[in-house]
């Protein structure tokens, strides 16, 4: 059985979702993550028990989610070093699992620099590997608390743009529990605007390839008795011609320090509409998310997805990765795909980006960098 202490941060309430947990098992320690590639036909935990382990749920994203993949990172740095393993090399392994995705990195460093600032002081290698646990629960918590923070600022931005209330939320990808260490980013601002009884319905992107949209956002839906719908990406035009969209909150995997936004692909568009059609785009992501050290959009590596995952389609329980046994094929052997994970939308398309330390409406370089130097948490290589 794993350490009941340790299953989440202390002084935080766990989300629904066991999502990610740090387990002391007979094999020895190990992180536990709910396999997000078996979503929703089955709820199964996936063990990892070393860095390569961790590294491959990273890839096949069966953990996945900006905020997570840092709290995923900086566990895994924590688990090299309670097995004794090359903390360094562990560490630039997870650093290189996913380029886009900036809080990955973020939470890396920040578990190997507190492991290597408790060698240089001469601690021993275990009482090292504990500093490095530590500093990984410290950020899974602050990631909680962030998550709060945000929908309460993201509600309030709401009322303001939506006074009359009722609203209906277009969302795409997932943005909820199942990348957070507490309720979320986006999806967390509409979870509260439920709660409160403002929630007309929540409108969720299927998200293609992998079907984050429809197998994890509609998965947390349900769970929490949101009035939602699914949509195919392509039928979101047809949605804003008709007036049914009042606001897009998507999340995002790394914004510039100009405001630009690279956020899982199919948001560009979105951004797009909306501007044509005067709805407010809103952005929400913790400061861990900027990467002032990213000049603008063009600076940004977009990660490219192998196009096996647009020829074939894959069911769920059976994971999402392309190329497995099972898959059918979608295209004529042979088609090649393109297939990037992300695409980016500039600032002047973003209404307001809704972090836990404030909002910055607009969206400028000289307002983001201001709102990040009341952050400890910003992303500085």
């Amino acid at each position: 059985m794993a350490d009941q202490d340790a299953q989440s941060p202390v002084g935080i309430e766990p989300p629904a979702l066991p999502v990610l947990r740090w387990g002391e098992l007979v094999e020895g320690p190990a992180l536990v993550l709910l396999d997000q590639t078996r979503l929703p036909a089955e709820e199964a935990e996936l063990v990892c028990t070393d860095v390569p382990a961790l590294v491959r749920a990273i890839r096949t994203l069966a953990v996945r989610g900006a905020p997570l993949l840092g709290i995923a990172g900086a566990y895994g740095v924590a688990l090299a070093a309670a097995r004794g393993d090359d903390v360094a090399e562990a560490a630039g392994l997870l650093e290189r699992a996913r380029p886009t995705a900036v809080n990955l990195g973020y939470g890396v460093r920040r578990a190997a620099g507190a492991y290597r600032a408790a060698v240089e002081k001469g601690a021993e290698p275990e009482r090292a590997a504990e500093v490095a646990l530590a500093e990984a629960r410290a950020l899974h918590r602050e990631d909680a608390e962030a998550s709060g923070r945000m929908a309460r600022y993201g509600l309030a931005l709401l009322d303001e743009l939506l006074p009359d209330g009722g609203h209906q939320l277009l969302t795409h990808c997932n943005t909820g529990a199942l990348v957070s260490g507490g309720e979320g980013t986006a999806f967390a601002v509409a979870l509260g605007a439920h709660r409160q009884g403002r929630l007309s319905r929540l409108w969720v992107d299927e998200t293609r390839p992998l079907l984050q949209g429809a197998r994890l956002t509609a998965y947390e839906a349900a769970r929490t008795g949101m009035p939602y719908s699914l949509l195919t990406d392509n039928a979101a035009g047809s949605l804003f011609a008709a007036g049914e969209v009042d606001a897009v909150l998507i999340g995002a995997d790394r914004i510039a320090a100009d405001g630009s936004v690279a956020n899982k692909v199919g948001s560009y568009p979105l951004a797009v509409l909306a501007k044509y059609h005067h709805v407010p785009f809103i952005v929400v992501a913790p400061t861990t998310t900027v990467d002032l050290n990213t000049a603008d959009g063009a600076s940004i590596t977009v990660e490219q997805r192998p196009g096996s995952e647009v020829t074939e389609l894959t069911s769920p329980g059976g994971g999402v990765a392309g190329g497995d046994a099972g898959a059918v094929l979608m295209a004529p052997v042979g088609t090649l795909a393109y297939n990037p994970a992300f695409d980016v939308t500039p600032p002047e398309l973003v209404t307001a980006i809704v972090t836990e330390e404030g909002v910055v409406s607009p969206v400028t370089g000289v307002g983001l960098a201001e709102l990040c130097a009341r952050s400890s948490q910003v992303t500085i290589s």
